[in-house]
């Protein structure tokens, strides 16, 4: 009997992946980058699961983190971390 199938070990490790990033997101500005990347990865998973609404949610997440990532450039002037 198979415990786990593709798809959900796929959501395990996209979630996974937003926590671990969002726990480091203020050690460097590329783990934001990485926690809008896992965004999209929980919204492909939600969307392959049939929740639409938490596709939205994370869709809208991965665009917000994102934007904070192109402003928090060095060229934008921000403080390199």
């Amino acid at each position: 009997m198979k415990l786990v199938n593709r798809l959900t070990l796929f959501g395990l490790l996209a979630v996974s992946a937003m926590l671990v990033c969002y726990a480091f997101e203020r050690r460097s500005r590329w783990f934001i980058l990485g926690f809008a990347i896992s965004c999209i990865l929980a919204s492909v998973y939600a969307y392959l699961q049939g929740a639409w609404p938490f596709c939205i949610v994370e869709a809208v997440w991965s665009a917000v983190a994102a934007r904070r990532w192109f402003s928090d450039s060095p060229e934008n002037g921000s403080q390199a971390h």
